[in-house]
């Protein structure tokens, strides 16, 4: 009886042990954004300006053409931690009227959290 509760929980160890050394990959979504490339983006500019310094939408709503919203996600193989961020354009006519985006404290540690991720630091 010991012999058969021995080889089982010696099982069940290997069992589990093999399933943590499975290896997941980076999930990465969207448009990644540059805070220096969000900070150019002022009210008065073009669409063409904007698609030059963030690239194209993810999300360009059929229904609304006055907004553009870029985002991002990121999630590292095993880490919990997931990085999203999110920036929205509003257009008036061909022109930014408003910005919407993370302030540069919220962005500066999105980027502290990010090097971390690249680095395999953050699990």
């Amino acid at each position: 009886m010991i012999k058969t509760l021995t080889r089982a929980a010696l099982a069940v160890g290997l069992i589990a042990l093999a399933t943590a050394c499975v290896y997941r990959i980076n999930i990465q979504q969207g448009n990644y954004l540059d805070q220096s490339h969000v900070n150019q983006v002022k009210p008065g500019m073009t669409r063409s300006q904007v698609r030059y310094l963030l690239g194209t939408p993810l999300a360009a709503d059929l229904f609304d053409k006055s907004r553009w919203d870029y985002l991002y996600y990121l999630k590292q193989g095993h880490s919990r931690h997931v990085d999203t961020r999110r920036v929205t354009v509003f257009f008036d006519g061909d022109k930014v009227t408003k910005i919407d985006k993370p302030s540069d404290a919220l962005a500066a540690a999105q980027e502290k959290n990010l090097a971390k991720m690249k680095n395999g630091r953050t699990y």
